[in-house]
């Protein structure tokens, strides 16, 4: 089992491999598959948004196996997220959490776009989505109401993360002791859809 700061490592260093060309090859080979077959030990779980342009075995350069991944609209932690961290922690062991964001997020987009214009109609399922974030990022918005939309879309991704990343820290009765002991680290990150860099910006330290 890898401690949180190793999970980290290797995630920072398969980053760097991604991003420079040299990701390693068969990372999921036959041999490997057979071998998943009869268990799983994913050294960190990913909470990550459901965005096709951020694929996270990939931008970490890891193969089957290796990661826990969950991904939702938004990256978001609703009750069904929250039993699956839980489920990745205290069954398969992982000591890792990142809560990984993503820059021109069209479900922050669209959430900036409903509190600007409450009339606008949505879907059941848009709503629930929207209310679901709207908690983390209505500060951003209303502060920030004079700024151009780019910067405030750039904080309310990274307000979205932080909001969540502390979601799980403070809401899980099962995350909780485990995070206070230093057995478990929650921390929150974000991809950037041009270079392919994943910044570690919260709760690293």
């Amino acid at each position: 089992m890898s401690t949180a700061i190793e999970a980290l490592k290797k995630l920072k260093e398969g980053n760097e491999r991604f991003t420079s060309g040299q990701r390693v090859e068969g990372l999921f080979d036959e041999k490997r598959r057979v071998e998943l077959a009869h268990g799983q030990a994913p050294f960190a779980v990913i909470l990550g948004c459901s965005d096709s342009r951020v694929p996270v075995e990939y931008i970490f350069d890891q193969g089957g196996g290796d990661l826990f991944v969950i991904r939702v609209a938004g990256n978001l932690v609703a009750q069904t997220q929250m039993g699956s961290v839980e489920f990745a922690v205290t069954v398969l062991g992982s000591r890792l959490v990142v809560v990984l964001g993503h820059t021109e997020c069209g479900a922050i987009k669209t959430t900036l776009n409903v509190i600007s214009n409450p009339t606008e109609e949505l879907t059941p399922g848009l709503h629930s989505l929207v209310d679901a974030i709207r908690p983390a990022i209505s500060p951003i918005a209303e502060t920030m109401s004079c700024s151009d939309e780019s910067t405030v879309l750039s904080h309310s991704i990274r307000q979205n993360i932080v909001y969540n990343v502390e979601k799980l820290k403070t809401e899980s009765t099962l995350l909780v002791p485990l995070c206070e002991s230093g057995e478990l680290k929650i921390v929150g990150a974000e991809y950037d859809l041009h270079s392919g860099q994943v910044d570690f910006f919260y709760g690293v330290d």
